[in-house]
């Protein structure tokens, strides 16, 4: 059985930006985008965003806060993320078969799946 993969994570309370070193391969302008596209999101809502594989290799992401936390925007991350799935829909696309094809592949032999839903 596999986890869940985190690709990347940041947290509005510790102020910090986390990218999983299994994916230090990525272009460095991938990177780049990623942390701005992570660190925004918590400036913006607060809590802690992070961007992570499935089993089946599609990517999600999610936001959660502290429970004592009242500052915490849950409509507005909602809503954010969405925007994020629109906005960097071919980049989410690009790192999911990135991730299918050096994780997931076996024996030279690419893993197929469904499309990713939301």
């Amino acid at each position: 059985m596999r986890e869940d993969q985190v690709l990347c994570a940041c947290s509005a309370y510790e102020r910090k930006y986390y990218l999983n070193p299994r994916f230090h391969s990525l272009p460095e302008q991938i990177q780049n985008e990623l942390q701005i596209l992570a660190v925004t999101m918590t400036e913006d809502v607060g809590g802690v965003f992070t961007m992570e594989f499935d089993e089946d290799g599609c990517l999600y992401m999610s936001a959660v806060a502290r429970e004592d936390d009242l500052a915490y925007d849950e409509i507005g991350s909602h809503l954010k993320i969405k925007q994020y799935q629109s906005r960097y829909a071919e980049l989410m696309e690009e790192l999911e078969e990135y991730y299918r094809t050096f994780f997931l592949s076996r024996d030279g032999v690419d893993i197929r799946r469904e499309e990713c839903g939301e």
